[in-house]
């Protein structure tokens, strides 16, 4: 049975509630992996791996146990790029699939916006996780979870 991988360094919490409510309800292992302590419930189907400090560390750890067809739940691209190569699925936390057909575009576009930032240019960021969000990924997750736990 695939596992869920969630890169929690950046996780939002309600996104990373619905993960958890979602693999106990589906018995499915989820493992948060960040540089830091998450808090999560006990459970057996709920693991914690805290990696050292450092640059990536944690998205190496990711990277180094994903297996073809797990879930790999991020909005860091260059982590999802390595997580596709590896076969595994990919979606963020606002449940967009991120696949071989659209990671290099949206790593290009990632790049792209960094170096309009190097240069001065204000581009803002990312909007706030809405209520629409939250809706998406929850439905995203279970669709993704009904196929494959």
């Amino acid at each position: 049975m695939p596992s869920v991988w969630v890169d929690a360094d950046a996780c939002p919490k309600v996104a990373r509630e619905i993960i958890v409510r979602a693999a106990e309800r589906t018995r499915t292992a989820a493992w948060f992996v960040a540089n830091h302590t998450v808090p999560l419930p006990r459970s057996a189907w709920v693991k914690a791996l805290a990696v050292s400090q450092g640059f990536d560390a944690a998205d190496d750890e990711i990277v180094e146990r994903i297996q073809p067809g797990d879930l790999l739940i991020t909005s860091d691209l260059p982590l999802a790029m390595a997580a596709i190569e590896r076969q595994a699925k990919v979606m963020t936390t606002r449940g967009e699939a991120l696949d071989a057909n659209n990671i290099r575009a949206r790593v290009q576009m990632r790049d792209f916006m960094e170096t309009m930032r190097a240069s001065g240019e204000h581009t803002g960021g990312p909007s706030g996780y809405s209520d629409s969000d939250r809706r998406e990924f929850a439905n995203a997750l279970d669709r993704w979870l009904a196929k494959n736990a």
